[in-house]
């Protein structure tokens, strides 16, 4: 039996017609916003997760710097610098998160990739110690932003070089560094002097960071060679001072208990502490130590035995000395040229320190091993020694943990630079700064280790 079909006119055929489209639009529209609200969702989602790992990544740079604190009161008694053998700087794990000491490798080998641990801030030259003479053999500083650094640290108001800061929109500062990032105000400073190519400043050269000389190696800028922190106390732990070596009574008394009697008494004839000096002369002063060294006589372990109970000053602190047991080669070159030497030979100097340093990390506990390992006939030998006043150490008491973190999956990538400085004891946080800004700086094989093998 057939049905019978509706005998439709033409106005009602095409008002079904509209309501079909009608209904068809309408059903769209609904599954466009089913579709608009899941795919927000899934944004929302994603965001909640990237929140969760990045809060994640922030606790374990939290963590982090309490471990690194603990680092340095177990490992940095005495100035010493910890050995990265005594603690984890790379792929900490910390819950679901991770984390990394972006450090730098004292030898100066190259690699493509970041070099992990805390750093000494004693292996730069103090901002605001170093002389003109010196920053100018920093690697790509002109004589002019040179003398800008001179001008803005120099605490008097009429400046020495007259910098124009009206342009700029505020004065100079007239008072020393702060922080090293306070060069970026200093007339005439451009990214190219302040950070090379080393541009996410985790001390190499990333594939996304241009070579601009085609040498195939890290240029880095000034930021990669001076520092605020270096500070060493003139006192011992429990707070009572180190021996002045020209405080004949002290200095007796301290080589007598090391040294025995008859040797302590050969010694202090020898520095000229006999009846208020040699003939009669005025009692002798010795403001730098390499200088006490070479007069006394000592051989190199029994000065090591003294080395950390003596000083030359009456102040309590000692500002800006560079330690020679971890400062790079270029550092320690740009030292060397500010005395005189040439720049070959201070370079090969260098060179030879960093090569001895390596080869005899046993005989490093005072700063006497470089005679043993240039000799002293040579020119750099001669002109510390001759200098009015100490540059070198091998004690620090500032450290930065750069700490970097990413959470669960590899996401959430966090950086935090921290100072912390242990010379009147506990360690204590003395800067902060956030460098997340700066991009990926854990080099492209901890990309591949960690990204892509905790993405789900």
């Amino acid at each position: 039996m057939k049905l019978r079909q509706p005998n439709l006119t033409l106005s009602d055929r095409r008002e079904r017609a509209s309501v079909l489209i009608l209904v068809l639009w309408i059903s769209i529209g609904l599954v466009a916003i089913a579709l608009y609200f899941a795919h927000s969702m899934t944004f929302e989602l994603r965001a909640s997760d990237n929140r969760a790992t990045g809060i994640a990544a922030e606790q374990a740079i939290e963590g982090a710097a309490r471990y690194a604190g603990y680092i340095l009161t177990n490992f940095a008694t005495n100035g010493a610098v910890p050995l990265n053998t005594q603690y984890s700087g790379e792929a900490v794990t910390l819950g679901d998160a991770h984390f990394w000491f972006i450090g730098r490798d004292s030898s100066g080998a190259s690699s493509t990739d970041p070099f992990f641990g805390l750093v000494d801030e004693a292996s730069k030259l103090n901002l605001n110690r170093a002389g003109t003479n010196v920053l100018a053999y920093l690697p790509n500083l002109t004589l002019d932003f040179v003398g800008a650094i001179a001008d803005w640290r120099n605490t008097n108001s009429a400046g020495i070089y007259s910098m124009d800061y009206t342009s700029l929109g505020y004065a100079d500062k007239s008072y020393p560094f702060e922080t090293v990032d306070e060069l970026r105000l200093v007339y005439g400073a451009t990214m190219g002097e302040l950070v090379g190519e080393d541009i996410n400043r985790n001390g190499v050269l990333d594939v996304n960071e241009k070579d601009l000389n085609g040498n195939g190696t890290l240029d880095a800028g000034l930021f990669e060679y001076v520092t605020v922190y270096s500070r060493q106390p003139n006192f011992h732990a429990d707070g009572t001072l180190l021996t002045n070596v020209n405080s004949e009574t002290e200095l007796r008394s301290l080589l007598q208990s090391s040294l025995g009697s008859s040797r302590a008494a050969q010694i202090m004839t020898r520095l000229g502490f006999v009846g208020g000096g040699r003939g009669g002369a005025a009692t002798p002063n010795y403001f730098n130590l390499l200088r006490f060294y070479a007069v006394s006589g000592m051989t190199t372990p029994e000065y090591a035995q003294i080395a950390y109970g003596i000083t030359d000053t009456t102040n309590r602190y000692t500002n800006g000395l560079l330690n020679i047991n971890t400062a790079s080669a270029t550092v320690m070159a740009a030292l060397f040229m500010s005395l005189g030497i040439d720049q070959s030979t201070a370079s090969t100097a260098a060179q030879q320190l960093v090569t001895y340093r390596q080869q005899h990390p046993a005989n490093l506990n005072a700063v006497t091993w470089i005679v043993d390992a240039l000799g002293n006939t040579s020119p750099v030998i001669q002109a510390l020694e001759g200098a009015g006043r100490d540059f070198l150490t091998t004690q620090s008491f500032q450290f930065t943990a750069d700490i970097a973190a990413v959470g669960p999956y590899g996401r959430g990538y966090r950086r935090v630079k921290f100072v912390f400085d242990i010379s009147e004891g506990s360690p204590k946080i003395i800067y902060r700064q956030d460098l997340s800004r700066l991009g990926w700086a854990l080099g492209e094989k901890a990309r591949a280790a960690w990204v892509a093998k905790e993405t789900p």
